[in-house]
């Protein structure tokens, strides 16, 4: 499975949290994001566009 078929697959099984749980999950991870910048969300970016 590639990387974007299993981001895909978080994403879709994140939202589906999202409806079951009012807790606005992904607005969490991408408040996370913006503002710590974790070294694992740049590698996946540049997975997902194979850029180095």
């Amino acid at each position: 499975m590639n990387i974007k078929t299993k981001s895909l697959l978080i994403l879709i099984c994140l939202g589906l949290i999202d409806m079951v749980i009012p807790i606005p999950i992904l607005g969490v991870i991408l408040i996370y994001v913006v503002l710590q910048r974790p070294t694992w969300f740049t590698h996946v970016v540049r997975e997902l566009y194979n850029t180095e």
